[in-house]
């Protein structure tokens, strides 16, 4: 390690790279903080030191260490791509994109920092951009079956459907007998509009693990999707027996009950899904429907509210909020729920990888 200026005997460069070469991190690491604070500006001390603490794995003091090595000295080789893998390891995807950028630019060849970057992108919900670099990271390793999967999770997230698609093709070509990647295969399809094709891929997974979680919402979706609700209720039913308190099969199976006339049925399914979650806005609107047409006008508007509150760009929450307001005497709210409904567009149906989750599988920091 190249450095400038003199050091007291306690605090000597050569003692801490002879402690990295037996292995002794933890001691070079303090003999390089004696380095630095006997010479605050050396730029290579401080890059040291981080190198140290990210082999000890305290990431967050060697960020630290790593952006005053940078400060002092932008130019150090390497430095930015070791702040960057700092920042990933601590799981800080979006604190991590502009130094892999940097370490990109600086060289613009290194698979590792546009893997990277690509990666942090998909950990920082940023899915074009991750689809844009990861693309072009599994071009150089083909046969990278874990960069194709996160590459064919950016697409579908950026709804770049026919991406996914040929992504999850290729996973299922290396192991026909996923059923992670049928139903990840058979999102692709539903976002390409191709429901019955994805019904066929739903159907695969829950062929390969009957047991495995969301399979069976996912085929029930697809249904209810289609409106075949005799298909989509034994679906929903099977998912309850596997995850009992899955909100989104319990709401689905009480609008399926509701779509069937059987209130009875459908009001303490509906109730049970909000007590649970308070995001299914689904749940709200049958719920408010519900409570309109048995009389409780004010809890209905309470309920529709919510639905609004969830997605205000959805005609239908309002349509039945204006008909609890008529109910309650209360014209001009009505009116204007009205009103609302018509400079609304037709509800835009949702596809199944929206449903299965309300945000893309997490990302964990690499060890």
């Amino acid at each position: 390690m190249v450095s400038t200026g003199a050091y007291p005997q306690t605090s000597n460069p050569a003692e801490a790279q002879a402690f990295e070469q037996q292995g002794k991190f933890s001691e070079a690491a303090q003999v390089w903080q004696q380095v630095v604070a006997a010479n605050p500006r050396d730029a290579a001390a401080f890059a040291s030191l981080g190198v140290d603490l990210s082999r000890l794995q305290r990431y967050s003091e060697a960020a630290s260490a790593y952006k005053k090595a940078l400060a002092l000295n932008p130019q150090l080789p390497g430095i930015q791509l070791n702040l960057g893998l700092a920042e990933f390891k601590q799981g800080h995807f979006r604190s991590a994109i502009a130094p892999f950028q940097a370490a990109l630019a600086a060289d613009p060849s290194s698979q590792q920092a546009r893997t990277l970057l690509g990666i942090s992108h998909y950990g920082a919900g940023q899915f074009p951009e991750a689809v844009k670099e990861l693309r072009l990271a599994s071009q150089n390793e083909p046969a990278n079956m874990e960069l194709h999967r996160v590459l064919a999770q950016s697409c579908l997230w950026a709804k770049e459907f026919s991406c996914a698609q040929e992504e999850f093709g290729k996973i299922l070509q290396q192991n026909p007998d996923s059923a992670a990647a049928h139903m990840l295969y058979g999102e692709a399809l539903d976002g390409l509009a191709r429901t019955l094709d994805a019904i066929t891929e739903f159907e695969a997974a829950a062929k390969a693990a009957p047991n495995e979680p969301d399979v069976h919402f996912g085929l029930g979706y697809l249904h209810w999707k289609l409106k075949q609700y005799d298909q989509a209720e034994p679906e929903f039913k099977k998912e309850l027996a596997i995850s009992p308190s899955n909100a989104q099969a319990l709401a689905y199976l009480g609008d399926v009950a509701m779509q069937n006339n059987d209130d009875t049925t459908a009001l303490p399914l509906l109730k049970k899904a909000i007590d649970i979650r308070k995001d299914i806005r689904l749940a709200y609107v049958d719920l408010g429907a519900i409570l309109n047409e048995q009389g409780k006008n004010q809890e209905a508007i309470a309920a529709l509210k919510r639905a609004v509150e969830l997605d205000p760009e959805q005609p239908d929450a309002h349509y039945r909020l204006g008909r609890a307001y008529q109910a309650t005497g209360n014209t001009a709210a009505a009116q204007k729920e009205f009103a609302r409904v018509k400079e609304l567009h037709e509800k835009a149906e949702a596809d199944v990888a929206h449903k299965l989750s309300t945000t893309p599988p997490p990302l964990q920091p690499q060890p």
